[in-house]
């Protein structure tokens, strides 16, 4: 796996990743608002289970938690709540995804959000070779080894989906 061709456009996702000498693969699509996850993989040539979407909730006693799961799945908010202790998992409101974590709705990534939260990933993360997730920005996606992933983000594997 090589890294971003310079010439491209780099987000503050392949930056981290850059600079932790992770390796990734930087693909690029014509953002568009009406695409749904499913879409995207179909775009990037995947299976939706291999493209990820990443969730940002609050619990009950006010702590924020990331959930990245596939694009074709549901968050099971009970299933969530058990993974964090909480409980009860809500998602927190779209306007205040920017100023909590830098990233916008279709852009949200599990990686060089402004401040560390508890992070989980979908089990099934584990079996894959390769995973997919947002580079920060719509239209953009990064390929990396989920391991990696999960080292990176300090993620816990839970089963958190319906």
């Amino acid at each position: 796996m090589k890294q971003s061709k310079n010439n491209e456009e780099k987000t503050n996702v392949m930056r981290v990743l850059e600079s932790k000498k992770i390796a990734y693969l930087s693909h690029s699509y014509e953002p568009d608002q009406t695409l749904t996850g499913e879409d995207i993989a179909g775009i990037l040539g995947e299976d939706a289970s291999n493209v990820f979407k990443t969730l940002v909730t609050q619990g009950k006693t006010g702590q924020y938690y990331v959930f990245v799961i596939p694009v074709n799945a549901e968050l099971d908010l009970k299933k969530a709540a058990k993974a964090a202790g909480e409980k009860s998992i809500a998602m927190i409101k779209q306007k205040d995804l920017l100023p909590l974590t830098g990233y916008i709705h279709g852009g949200c990534s599990p990686i060089g959000m402004k401040k560390q939260f508890p992070t989980f990933i979908h089990e099934t993360a584990k079996e894959l070779e390769k995973i997919y997730v947002s580079a920060g920005k719509v239209g953009f996606q990064v390929e990396l080894n989920p391991g990696e992933l999960i080292a990176l983000t300090r993620s816990t594997l839970a089963d958190i989906i319906e």
